[in-house]
């Protein structure tokens, strides 16, 4: 009886998995049909009927739209934050991390058993290397 019960569920399973392969034996063409247009006829207005459309048309000319003034002028700007002048020159484009300092006091001692050391103060970088900030990272305190 249980052994009648397995394979009845072998069997199901059997039949479940190959349903399952089944569904992703379809191609790639039969998914996504490519079409009679390249990409440079649907460029140039061709839609998918065959005639050109008015939207492809509109978009295209407002992505040929010429530059307003005020875009003109943002964009000379930001050439000219890339190029090194003298003003550009003194301000840092790599600021320096925080790097706090641990400050360590030494009490006087006695070193090598009879030589008298006066009590010092020494100061310890937290990290050893000097970490920068890329350029337009904020560096402030929030």
């Amino acid at each position: 009886m249980t052994r009648n019960l397995n394979c009845n569920l072998l069997a199901s399973a059997v039949c479940l998995g190959a349903l399952f392969l089944s569904g992703c034996s379809t191609t790639k063409e039969e998914m996504l049909p490519t079409g009679d247009h390249t990409m440079l006829d649907l460029w140039n207005g061709a839609d998918g009927e065959g005639g050109t459309s008015r939207q492809s048309a509109a978009a295209r000319d407002t992505l040929r739209r010429p530059l307003t003034d005020d875009e003109h002028r943002k964009g000379t700007q930001d050439d000219r934050s890339y190029s090194r002048t003298q003003e550009t020159e003194i301000s840092q484009q790599f600021s320096r991390l925080p790097n706090p300092d641990m400050v360590m006091y030494l009490y006087p001692h006695l070193a090598g058993g009879n030589t008298p050391v006066p009590g010092y103060s020494t100061v310890f970088p937290f990290y050893s290397q000097t970490q920068y900030a890329m350029p337009g990272e904020r560096t402030e305190a929030l």
